[in-house]
C-alpha cells in the first residue's frame, strides 16, 4: 500500500463487530481506532480494545486506539411518543422538573438541572446541532419558556447549545471519571476529554489517568465557544487536539467553522503538538457506498491541504453500512491530495529558539531534508518526541520511527507522515547501527543504493530524550 501522510481514525461499533470487518479496517489501511464512551459498556469497548491488540499482533500492522470520553450530558429528556414536530412561532417550554418521559408537544424535560439559572431572556438555544432554534423569552422557576424561532422535528435526548457557549457543566462526570479507569486497563493509547473549558479540565484528566496507572496521551476536543478563548493555554497541557466540528459549529455559527478550523489546525502545529479533524467527514457513507463531492473537498482541501495530521470517521464506520468502504475512500482522497506540490514542503519561520536538544536535532534534520533530496528520515526513538517534532515540518519525506517500543509504535500512528517499524539496538557501535537501519529500509523497499538517509539517534544507551546525533 503506498504511503499516505495524512493519517485516518475510525470510530469502532456494531458495525466493525461484524466477523471480518476489523481485519479488513486494518487492510485498508486504518491508522487509529476510536471507542466512543458515549455509547455501549465498558466490557465491550474492553472487548473491541483486546481485538484491535489481536490483530496487531497478527498483522504487525501497528494501530493505535483512542478512548474518546462522553463529558456532560446537556440534553433534553423524552417525549411520550418518541418525538414532536415543533412549529415556527408557538411556545415551548425546556422544564428540569418535569417527568424524564412526560415530554409532549408543549414542554419537555431537562437532564441539565442547572439551566434556568445559566440562560436569559433572548438567548438562542440550538437543540439537535441546531435543527430547531429556539429563543428564551422568560425564567419562570424550573421552566425556562421559549418561543420556536426554526421548527421541525424534535426527538428523545437530542443535545442543547446556547449559541455563543457559556454553559458552564464541569467536563469531566462521574461517568468520565470511571471510563478514564477503564482506558487504563485496556491500554489506550490516547484518551479524548470532551468539552473542556479550560486547561485545568485537561490537567484533571491527566492526573486522573496516570493516578489509574495509565500513561496515554490527552486530546482535548474543541467544542465549546469558550475553550477558543483559552485555546493555547487547552493545546499547551495537551498532546493534540480533536476539532469536534458538531458542537463547535453550533455554538460558533457555521460560517464562522472553516476559518476556525484553519486557525486551531495551524496553531496546534506550531505548538508541536497533534491534530484530528473530525465530525461529518464522509457522513452520507453511513448509507450509501460513495462519499458525495463536497465531502472530498472537505477531505482533501480542508484537512488534507491545511496539514491536519488524522480525518476521522464516527457514525460511517460505527454503525454504517460501508465501514470499510469508507476508509478506502478516505485514503484514495488523501493520497491524491498529497500529491499536490503545496501539500508536500513547508517550512516555517519563527524565532523559536530550542531548549532541547533532541528538538533542535529534529527540526535541523527536516531543513536538511527538505533541502538536500533526501530520499527516507529514520529517528530511532523511545517516547516518539523526535518523530513527532519532524512531523511538524511540512514534507513530502517519509519519517521512519525506528523503536523497541510497541507503546511508542502505535503512538506515532497519529502523526503525519511518520511510519513505526519495531526496531531493536543490539549494538553501541554507530556505524553497525547505521548499516543495519540502512538494510531494513532496503528490505521494506523503502531506499535503494544511491538514495541518501538521514539518520537521528541518541548515545544508545535507550534513554528517553536523548536524541542528539
Amino acid at each position: 500500500m503506498a504511503l499516505r501522510r495524512t493519517k485516518i481514525l475510525a470510530t469502532l461499533g456494531p458495525a466493525t463487530d461484524k466477523p471480518g470487518v476489523l481485519e479488513h479496517l486494518f487492510e485498508a489501511g486504518v491508522d487509529v481506532v476510536r471507542l466512543n464512551f458515549s455509547h455501549g459498556s465498558p466490557e465491550e469497548h474492553i472487548e473491541r480494545a483486546t481485538a484491535v491488540h489481536a490483530q496487531t499482533l497478527k498483522t504487525d500492522h501497528y494501530v493505535a486506539i483512542l478512548a474518546d470520553l462522553q463529558g456532560p450530558k446537556i440534553r433534553i429528556a423524552r417525549f411520550r411518543s418518541n418525538s414532536v414536530y415543533l412549529q415556527e412561532g408557538q411556545r415551548f417550554v425546556l422544564d428540569v422538573d418535569l417527568d424524564e418521559n412526560a415530554g409532549d408537544q408543549n414542554q419537555v424535560g431537562c437532564e441539565y438541572k442547572t439551566l434556568p439559572r445559566e440562560v436569559k431572556p433572548f438567548d438562542t438555544l440550538l437543540l439537535d446541532d441546531g435543527r430547531v432554534t429556539l429563543t428564551v423569552e422568560r425564567i419562570d422557576g424550573s421552566k425556562v419558556v421559549c418561543k420556536v424561532v426554526v421548527g421541525g422535528e424534535l426527538s428523545d435526548s437530542k443535545g442543547i447549545n446556547r449559541q455563543g457557549g457559556g454553559l458552564s457543566a464541569a467536563a469531566l462526570t462521574k461517568k468520565d471519571k470511571n471510563d478514564i479507569k477503564t482506558a487504563a486497563r485496556m491500554g489506550a493509547d490516547f484518551v479524548a476529554v470532551s468539552f473542556p473549558r479550560n486547561a485545568a479540565d485537561i490537567e484533571e484528566a491527566r492526573r486522573l489517568l496516570t493516578e489509574a496507572g495509565g500513561t496515554a496521551g490527552i486530546i482535548a476536543k474543541i467544542e465549546r465557544a469558550e475553550a477558543l478563548d483559552a485555546i493555547e493555554e487547552i493545546i499547551a497541557v495537551s498532546d493534540g487536539i480533536m476539532i469536534a466540528r458538531g458542537d463547535l459549529g453550533v455554538e460558533i455559527g457555521d460560517a464562522a467553522l472553516p476559518s476556525v478550523q484553519k486557525h486551531l489546525i495551524e496553531l496546534t502545529r506550531k505548538m508541536d503538538k497533534s491534530v484530528i479533524t473530525a465530525t461529518q467527514m464522509m457522513e452520507s457513507m453511513t448509507y450509501g457506498s460513495l462519499p458525495t463531492r463536497a465531502e472530498v473537498f472537505d477531505v482533501a482541501t480542508d484537512a488534507v491541504f491545511d496539514g491536519t495530521d488524522a480525518v476521522m470517521l464516527s457514525s460511517e464506520s460505527a454503525v454504517g453500512k460501508f465501514p470499510v468502504k469508507a476508509v478506502e475512500a478516505m485514503h484514495r482522497v488523501c493520497l491524491e491530495a498529497e500529491k499536490r506540490r503545496q501539500t508536500q514542503t513547508f517550512e516555517r519561520k519563527n524565532e523559536t529558539r530550542f531548549e532541547r536538544t533532541d528538538e533542535a536535532i529534529a527540526k535541523s534534520t527536516m531543513f536538511v531534508a527538505n533541502h538536500y533530496g533526501i530520499k527516507a528520515i529514520v529517528a530511532h526513538t523511545e517516547s516518539g518526541s523526535t518523530p513527532l517534532w519532524m512531523s511538524r515540518v511540512r514534507s513530502s519525506i517519509p519519517i521512519f520511527a525506528f523503536t523497541s517500543s510497541e507503546k511508542a509504535c502505535r503512538r506515532v500512528t497519529l502523526f503525519r507522515g511518520v511510519y513505526p517499524l519495531i526496531f531493536d539496538v543490539d549494538t553501541t557501535d554507530h556505524a553497525h547501527l547505521n548499516q543495519a537501519v540502512i538494510n531494513e529500509l532496503k528490505r521494506c523497499q523503502m531506499v535503494t543504493n544511491g538514495d541518501h538517509v538521514i539518520i537521528t539517534k541518541g548515545d544508545l544507551t535507550g534513554v528517553q530524550g536523548g536524541t542528539n546525533d
